[in-house]
């Protein structure tokens, strides 16, 4: 079906339960048809146009699957990377997630149709689907009823004292730079924030060991303050699930309103949820923390890469309806730190 999931994409659904999400996002790779004879096949018509590796000899050929999305996601991120020359790696790659949409047929294939989908039916989408089919527009611009904020920082996962094993040494805390006063004046009107954390890690030197903690060098989580809480209260919270997270302890603690929850959105080294409820309870939500997680970082000392810094981009959207509200203008003239831009 058109805008449905390509008969030549792999997924990730039949991975360990604590493996990356795969795939991260879609680009078109073609289709095939099916033969009565032959079975499915390929087809000219289905397939994308590019040009031929040897010109002298064509002009063009022909592509599909990993080649032609590969090809389509590369040059939009080398169209981001123009736009903004000076983003990290890691930020163009989250604006590429960020930027993408299921299609309404990729969820009426992977989503229930007669009820509520719940955590684990966008599980099986996202393994399937990625976060979906990215849009250089969405990724470039905000309109005046939705913001995308990009912040670049760095912190230091681990620290060694002398005597003593590695451990966690930073957490960072953003305020959000919400308009209070007009989320507020919307009352109960539904709103939306999506949060995408990027980074990248460094694999395990050694060919042993592919368990959770074993193979990344670090892990980077967020988490964003409730309504109930105050900022001491917050800090409280996100250090005792850094802490369950050392300890190997499963957190429960999961906050219904995310499309994914803490338990499953975070896996691999990019992670991506999406938040709903009113625009009052999003103004009360002006804190996201970023804390660090296990890796053999930490795990193994004698390596002596405790001290190492990871950088991470981090991106903010919310959506609010069709209203009188220009939210980005709001925003635009609170803010203007350095590592913080918006798009």
């Amino acid at each position: 079906a058109k805008g449905g999931l390509s008969p030549f994409s792999t997924t990730s659904q039949k991975w360990i339960s604590h493996y990356p999400l795969k795939p991260d996002v879609l680009f078109e790779g073609g289709n095939l048809i099916h033969d009565e004879l032959l079975g499915p096949a390929t087809a000219g018509e289905l397939s994308l146009l590019t040009t031929h590796n040897h010109p002298v000899d064509r002009h063009l050929t022909l592509a599909t699957a990993t080649s032609a999305a590969t090809s389509l996601c590369s040059r939009m991120a080398a169209q981001l990377m123009a736009a903004y020359p000076g983003r990290w790696p890691e930020s163009i790659r989250a604006l590429i997630v960020h930027s993408a949409e299921w299609t309404d047929a990729m969820k009426q294939m992977f989503l229930p149709q007669n009820r509520n989908p719940t955590k684990q039916d966008y599980e099986r989408l996202v393994r399937h689907c990625g976060f979906g089919v990215p849009s250089l527009d969405r990724a470039k611009w905000s309109a005046s009823n939705s913001l995308t904020l990009v912040v670049e920082d760095t912190l230091q996962p681990f620290k060694k004292l002398r005597g003593k094993d590695p451990s966690p040494r930073e957490m960072h805390l953003h305020e959000l730079p919400w308009p209070k006063d007009e989320l507020e004046a919307l009352g109960a009107t539904d709103v939306e924030m999506t949060v995408t954390l990027s980074y990248f890690i460094e694999p395990n030197p050694s060919a042993r060991g592919r368990s959770r903690y074993r193979y990344e060098s670090h892990g980077l989580r967020f988490d964003v303050k409730r309504p109930t809480e105050d900022v001491p209260r917050f800090r409280a919270r996100v250090n005792a699930a850094a802490l369950d997270d050392e300890n190997g302890v499963p957190n429960q603690d999961n906050d219904p309103a995310w499309t994914l929850g803490k338990q499953k959105r975070h896996r691999g080294s990019l992670h991506q949820d999406t938040w709903n409820g009113t625009a009052a309870e999003l103004a009360s939500r002006g804190y996201l923390a970023v804390y660090p997680s296990l890796g053999w970082w930490k795990t193994r000392g004698a390596l002596e890469r405790y001290d190492s810094p990871a950088r991470y981009a981090l991106i903010i959207s919310i959506k609010v309806p069709e209203v009188d509200t220009d939210i980005y203008s709001v925003i635009a003239a609170k803010i203007a730190p350095e590592n913080v831009i918006l798009v």
